[in-house]
């Protein structure tokens, strides 16, 4: 079977962090490139981040620092989630690859340019650099297969009532995404507050006992603290959630819909509205195999070696 490219555009974030794991990890993908932007920190620190996540596990790709902000507002971080850091928890290596010269629209251009078939994007922090991709380079929509994105909740937000952070940070750009006429798969809140994973599921990974899976398992108690004083039983790996749309479309339970975003309100800027009285711009996750995910996540792991004792 013919590997299915991809470019990794995220604001790593521990579970951006674990999406790329199980990107990497996968036969069915081939990373051609990773960018970073701003979104759960800074662009310099998601930057730094981006690079240090592919050094620890093998990513072998060019990377690209994206915007610093967002379109047409300041940007917004999430240092009470993810920590100063963006990715506090566990040491991890220094970047053992130089940043790409090019910056993050202009390395996603020169993949699809040069890609003999369609590439598809995934995308799990704001949509920044995908919009600004296709508002410069309109004459490569084509090559783009797909747009697999984590954000967004059609029933309710996280970081206000109406809106979930990835979109509330950078509406205007989901709003192009959203209206690029791409196809586009939608992992929001939806589905990814169902993608729990248990601390009996980080034990697992962490018997795996390779570097990587001692790493991810950190990662993931150190995610799951946040949560367990809001009252999840677990953690809810959000962003992961897009690319297991590619891996394991079997595990989700998925709605086609018409999502448009808000924009403009005062109190329901970034909230994203499903419905079906418009044409589908978007298939949406809605369910997800809790057990089948949590398999998928240890399976994952293993392909980093053997236990190092």
């Amino acid at each position: 079977m013919d590997r299915i490219p991809v470019i990794l555009d995220g604001d790593p974030g521990h579970d951006d962090a674990i999406a790329w794991m199980l990107a990497k990890a996968s036969p069915l993908l081939e990373i051609r490139a990773v960018t970073s932007v701003c979104g759960n920190q800074t662009i310099e620190k998601t930057t730094y981040n981006a690079m240090r996540i592919c050094t620890l596990l093998g990513i072998d790709a060019p990377i690209a620092m994206g915007k610093p902000a967002p379109l047409m507002a300041p940007p917004m971080n999430a240092p009470s989630v993810h920590g100063q850091s963006g990715l506090d928890g566990p040491k991890l290596p220094e970047p053992a690859m130089e940043l790409s010269e090019l910056r993050s629209v202009e390395l996603m251009a020169k993949v699809l340019r040069e890609s003999e078939e369609p590439v598809t994007i995934v995308a799990t922090g704001p949509q920044t650099n995908v919009a600004a991709l296709l508002l410069s380079h309109p004459e490569l929509k084509p090559k783009i297969e797909r747009i697999s994105f984590m954000g967004g909740g059609i029933a309710h937000g996280n970081w206000t009532p109406a809106a979930e952070f990835n979109i509330l940070v950078d509406p205007e750009a989901a709003d192009i995404v959203l209206k690029s006429g791409v196809p586009l798969i939608m992992s929001g809140l939806d589905v990814t507050e169902k993608a729990l994973i248990y601390p009996a599921d980080f034990e697992r990974v962490r018997a795996v006992g390779n570097v990587v899976a001692r790493v991810v398992a950190d990662w993931l108690e150190f995610f799951y603290e946040f949560h367990r004083k809001l009252g999840y039983p677990g953690a809810p790996l959000h962003d992961p959630v897009a690319v297991v749309s590619l891996l394991r479309p079997d595990l989700l339970k998925t709605k086609a819909l018409c999502v448009e975003i808000e924009t403009k309100g005062e109190y329901c800027r970034g909230a994203t509205i499903g419905h079906d009285r418009a044409p589908a711009n978007a298939r949406v996750n809605l369910g997800i195999d809790r057990d089948g995910f949590a398999d998928l996540l240890v399976e994952a792991v293993k392909a980093y070696g053997e236990a190092r004792r």
